[in-house]
């Protein structure tokens, strides 16, 4: 048996175990909030047999309660165990934010799309990754703010400066629930998670994002 992760408490993140943990978003020095989950083997044996045939994925407006269509995608019982994992998140990010209607985007991502650290201009995005390696973050010590968007004149991380010497590269886990701050979000402006999309070196890898919309 393996033994459980402890909670971990940073200077800008909140991981653990357990979904109440999410609410610690609303603590205004977080700026993640993960919870960890144990990958449901229905899901990733279905997304592993049917990994060429995914196509692009979809992009669905759902009500709390509402599970999202997912005819495009291969029949099977992860199909079906997804459709309902992707109306639980939403419902839940949907019950934390009091929002009436979450947009939910399941990406099929075969290189990175935002390969370069930066903050989401948005008030709040829930991430969960089902197949591949999970989103990128860093804590605040390891980056240069000033180094974000257009001042890194299009340069990889490694050469624009926005690293600093003794940075440090987390990554969200496998099956694991994670809100992400904003730039957006109430009093945080010039602040948001640093993040990107992380190398796929064993396409495709699979991302639900998920956003309230009013």
């Amino acid at each position: 048996m393996t033994a459980a992760l402890p909670n971990l408490v940073t200077s800008c993140a909140a991981i653990g175990d357990d979904a109440f943990g999410l609410t610690r978003i609303f603590d205004p020095a977080i700026q993640l909030a993960v919870w960890r989950r144990t990958p449901d083997p229905t899901i990733g044996n279905w997304l592993e047999r049917n990994a060429g045939a995914l196509g692009c994925g979809f992009r669905q407006l759902i009500t709390p309660g509402q599970t999202p269509v997912l005819d495009t995608l291969p029949t099977g019982s992860g199909r079906d165990a997804l459709a309902d994992d992707l109306a639980q998140l939403a419902e839940m990010l949907a019950e934390l934010l009091d929002a009436p209607a979450i947009g939910v985007r399941l990406e099929v991502i075969h290189k990175a799309m935002c390969p370069r650290l930066h903050v989401d201009r948005v008030g709040v995005r829930m991430l969960c990754t089902y197949r591949g390696p999970g989103t990128e973050w860093v804590e605040e010590q390891s980056i240069d703010r000033s180094r974000l968007g257009a001042a890194s004149a299009g340069l990889a991380d490694t050469h624009s400066g926005v690293l600093r010497p003794d940075h440090c590269i987390e990554s969200i886990p496998l099956y694991a629930v994670a809100l992400l701050k904003g730039s957006l979000w109430q009093d945080n402006t010039g602040r948001g998670i640093v993040h990107r999309s992380p190398a796929v070196s064993s396409p495709p890898r699979v991302l639900a994002a998920f956003d309230a919309a009013w």
